[in-house]
């Protein structure tokens, strides 16, 4: 079956999903989540990508970036993982593919969607049990966006920056966003639409995007018919 094309506009946020080869760890020690961060942050800046949100996982991560145009995340996903890969193959004697073929990544409507896939991102460490609450995690940017941490290379998207008039106000809002737990359905359509490549937002958003590719995108209708993989 040949692999699905991936899409990325200039300016236009997409949340990303990379995991490890048979879904086994690509982080090992402390000293690792710290090593991709600093790709990540390098990369970000040599290829013009703005990262507003981030989960380390045990075996994936997870992305929210704004590229600068439609070759930027692909170079910085090329980037980190040349790095990364040959850090852990000469730190752990280890030789041969670490990640799940190609990454995975949708377009994110820049409205409320944004926030919720943000809430979805730094939220992943609590879904999967290793932590009672998202500060607890140190490998997210939950510490940087909600209580002022300074953050790895992070930008503050536009939406984020309009929670508050200061670096308090934003700390707090966000916070308070984490409050209500994400829905079922919201959950639902975040995996789906970063699996299938559709775009994550209303039809109407949807519906642009393919208008200014001249093409479909992603999934033909969203619903419940196809079971997606937890992340």
């Amino acid at each position: 079956m040949p692999r699905k094309p991936r899409f990325y506009l200039p300016d236009i946020p997409a949340h990303i999903i990379q995991r490890g080869n048979s879904r086994q760890a690509t982080f090992f020690a402390e000293e690792d989540y710290a090593a991709y961060l600093g790709w990540l942050r390098d990369g970000a800046e040599l290829h013009g990508c703005a990262v507003h949100a981030y989960a380390l996982m045990t075996n994936h991560v997870h992305l929210l970036v704004t590229p600068r145009d439609s070759g930027s995340i692909s170079r910085l996903m090329q980037y980190v993982g040349r790095h990364y890969v040959k850090y852990v193959n000469h730190a752990y004697a280890k030789s041969g593919t670490l990640w799940e073929g190609r990454h995975k990544g949708c377009l994110v409507c820049g409205d409320d969607y944004l926030l919720t896939c943000m809430r979805y991102i730094e939220l992943n460490p609590v879904r999967a049990g290793m932590v009672a609450a998202p500060g607890d995690y140190r490998w997210s940017s939950y510490r940087a966006n909600a209580i002022g941490e300074p953050g790895d290379g992070l930008t503050a998207h536009p939406l984020y920056q309009a929670l508050g008039r200061s670096a308090q106000e934003r700390g707090h809002a966000c916070r308070e966003l984490f409050r209500a737990a994400l829905e079922r359905d919201q959950i639902h359509t975040i995996r789906t639409t970063v699996q299938t490549g559709t775009p994550l937002g209303s039809e109407r958003f949807k519906q642009q995007i393919e208008q200014t590719l001249q093409r479909k995108v992603g999934q033909a209708q969203r619903g419940r018919a196809r079971q997606v993989k937890a992340e």
